[in-house]
């Protein structure tokens, strides 16, 4: 092989998506539930300012606790002390990551409370509805023989560790769209894998769970009106698609910054509709300019830049009903 045949091999092998029907445009209400990845997603929506409504009770990562966040949001559960417990001077709830702790159990239950009333209300009117699934591997209470969202870093022993058959994450799926479909018939519901490897479970029981993940989803999928239920390749465009490491952070786990933001270029060209292009670009300069930071604060030029800025950050929440 010459060297010019060398130079034009293509040493990657590219996903090709298409363009989604029902897209994602500046009119539209978006909550994102799931795992971490969910969280990467939501601050670039965020970032351009689209409507977005990000994991209520935290990043949760396994189907189960993921039907559990949305059957009590929907059927507008009330919080108690019987569902809190104490642990190292916190407050903690098994259904809720530890970033909703809290050192007072009132402050808890009025956070997991709100959260859950605003949980309700954005999946009514909700137009799009993004779930990444980040494991299989769930974590059961020997105590209630209930699956938790989050361990709080109670000892192992309290707890059977498990790992959900395909049937089981079917069957939650199901539910999930039964329950959100309950109170929002024309919801466009979005299902991806998270690309985020969980190996502190074992790098084949990694795969197991990932594979049981994308087996359920797809099943479920076929089983439904396609024009309503959708599946988006993030784990398959880190996985095959970008395929090296020098897309991950440096625990190797974690997709970085270059890969995030290709993954959220793909997401871009099939879900975001292309009318929002122009005011996308707008909103980024704005947020530079809102990162900028003046040699001098105090100069004419800086108040003029700041004056420009603001005049420009109105005009576009006139335009598209957004908040800076």
């Amino acid at each position: 092989m010459t060297i010019k045949e060398l130079l034009n091999l293509n040493f990657r092998t590219n996903i090709q998506l298409k363009k989604e029907c029902n897209q994602i445009d500046y009119s539209s209400n978006l909550v994102l539930i799931g795992s971490c990845f969910s969280e990467n997603i939501s601050k670039k929506l965020d970032y351009y300012k689209f409507k977005t409504f990000s994991n209520p009770f935290g990043i949760l990562f396994n189907p189960i606790a993921i039907e559990t966040l949305i059957s009590n949001a929907i059927h507008k559960k009330e919080y108690s002390e019987k569902d809190i417990f104490l642990l190292n001077e916190r407050w903690h709830c098994f259904d809720a990551h530890s970033d909703l702790s809290d050192a007072t159990k009132s402050n808890l239950l009025t956070n997991l409370n709100t959260s859950i009333t605003t949980t309700h209300k954005k999946i009514a009117k909700a137009s799009h509805l993004i779930i990444t699934l980040g494991t299989a591997w769930v974590y059961r209470n020997n105590e209630t023989a209930k699956i938790v969202g989050n361990c709080h870093k109670i000892p192992q022993k309290k707890f059977s560790k498990e790992m959900l058959s395909v049937e089981e994450i079917v069957a939650s799926l199901k539910n999930i769209c039964a329950l959100i479909k309950s109170v929002n018939p024309k919801i466009n519901i979005i299902f991806t894998v998270s690309p985020v490897r969980h190996l502190k479970d074992g790098f084949v029981e990694n795969m197991r769970s990932k594979a049981h993940l994308l087996t359920a989803i797809h099943q479920f999928i076929c089983s439904q009106n396609k024009a309503e239920v959708h599946y988006f390749p993030s784990y398959e465009i880190m996985l095959d698609d970008l395929r090296d490491y020098r897309f991950y952070n440096n625990d190797m786990l974690h997709p970085n910054e270059t890969a995030i933001n290709y993954i959220w270029g793909q997401f871009k060209h099939a879900w975001i509709n292309d009318n929002t292009t122009l005011p996308m670009k707008e909103i980024n300069v704005i947020q530079k300019g809102l990162a900028h930071k003046p040699f001098n604060p105090n100069s004419e030029q800086h108040q003029q830049f700041l004056e420009n800025l603001n005049q420009k950050i109105k005009s576009l929440e006139k335009q598209l009903d957004i908040q800076f």
